[in-house]
């Protein structure tokens, strides 16, 4: 008796795990099954690689810029040839990112290009933003910005830090050229 209660015990608690494990699409494994693919391209780009001389940063400003520790960027460049796998990997990126683990904290479009910002976590404390823009003409991109004791206020103060940052363009060269 012992021995059956033993053997249903292991069943069931096999049972569940194989439940829980999670297969559905994630940002991460969309990265990781892209990286190699043909029109794609792929750059981790350290924060400090930017080169942004943070001397003149307010202390709000420089607490945003040190709560984000990396980059990590996926581009799709798109060809007239290619269209149709375009709106396929639109789709893709779409679908993942209405997953309501995404909260939404800005999204704007200007002259048909369109950009969305999302935050994985809290009010007070972002895990992970993410930032994806999308042209027709150009393809899209999609930055996985990480970090520590980041949160969604600390992220805009830094998107305005960037816009306003004199950035060594050498640190994102392979990105501007392969959109060209």
């Amino acid at each position: 008796m012992k021995r059956t209660i033993n053997h249903i015990l292991l069943i069931f608690t096999a049972t569940l795990m194989l439940v829980s494990c999670n297969d559905g699409a994630s940002l991460q494994r969309y990265f990781v099954d892209n990286q190699e693919s043909k029109n794609f391209i792929t750059q981790d780009v350290p924060i400090s690689m930017l080169k942004i001389d943070a001397s003149k940063f307010t202390n709000e400003q420089k607490e945003a810029y040190n709560s984000v520790s990396r980059l990590n960027f996926l581009g799709y460049k798109t060809s007239e040839a290619d269209d149709k796998t375009l709106k396929v990997e639109l789709a893709k990126v779409k679908t993942i990112l209405s997953d309501e683990k995404y909260n939404d904290l800005i999204e704007f479009s200007d002259k048909g290009n369109k950009v969305v910002v999302k935050y994985i976590g809290t009010d007070e404390e972002a895990d992970e933003v993410i930032v994806f823009g999308s042209s027709k003409e150009l393809g899209f991109g999609i930055v996985r910005v990480l970090g520590n004791e980041m949160s969604p206020d600390k992220m805009v103060t830094l998107v305005s830090i960037l816009q306003s940052a004199d950035i060594d363009k050498g640190q994102v060269q392979d990105i501007m050229k392969f959109f060209k």
